[in-house]
């Protein structure tokens, strides 16, 4: 959770997502149904915060999969394949969710004492890394995509203190080819995007070093004539 929570720091805005993010991290071992609940209601509340800031009027039972797709939609990502791609994982992700905690969950159903004691090692230590971590990446993306985007709307064409991630074709290019694409379900983010909008500064130090070594082999090859 320490890469939402530098995220939260970033931008001001989100600083009641920490209520979710305490809870997750009290919950996930003890109550694993808990850590679930929560941070699917962090990925609703993210999706209707930028849905609300942009207008858009999302209703009161949509489901998780329609407001994140919503929130994609109003950040302004025209890729309807990917958007749907995004909004079908997420479905599933929430599905497992919402199987899981009605499995393990307190409230659930009448459990026996021996069943309430184990009903948190039904689930194994690599499911749980998959749904928390999927879930703060995708929070991630969509904080930093919407006030990125945001951000660049209200700026002067003056200020350039923040690249942005289509000015940097080669660059991204060559950091796709070495590391690939990133699966989350059933869809996938490329690498140069996942690290411009989840840790903008590891894009940027990486970029710098793109180009640094870029010049000094360009210098080589002049010194070689």
């Amino acid at each position: 959770m320490e890469k939402l929570k530098k995220v939260i720091e970033e931008y001001g805005r989100w600083t009641d997502l920490s209520i979710f993010i305490g809870r997750i991290e009290t919950y996930i071992d003890s109550d694993f149904s808990q850590a679930l609940e929560n941070a699917k209601a962090m990925l609703e509340t993210i999706g209707k915060e930028i849905c609300k800031s942009k207008g858009i009027e999302v209703e009161a039972t949509a489901s998780i999969n329609s407001i994140i797709k919503k929130a994609f939609e109003a950040i302004g990502y025209s890729n309807n394949n990917l958007v749907n791609q995004i909004s079908r994982s997420l479905a599933n992700i929430g599905q497992e969710m919402g199987n899981l905690r009605n499995e393990i969950g307190l409230t659930s159903h009448g459990m026996s004492l021996e069943e309430l004691r184990e009903r948190n090692n039904k689930v194994d230590i690599l499911t749980k890394e998959y749904l928390i971590d999927s879930t703060v990446i995708v929070s991630c993306l969509l904080i930093r995509s919407f006030e990125s985007k945001t951000t660049h709307a209200s700026k002067t064409h003056t200020d350039t203190t923040k690249m942005l991630l289509s000015e940097q074709e080669d660059f991204n290019n060559l950091w796709d080819d070495t590391y690939g694409e990133f699966l989350i379900g059933s869809y996938s983010f490329s690498a140069s995007e996942i690290l411009y909008y989840v840790d903008y500064d590891a894009y940027k130090a990486e970029y710098d070093t793109y180009i640094s070594e870029k010049e000094n082999e360009e210098k080589n090859n002049k010194g070689d004539y």
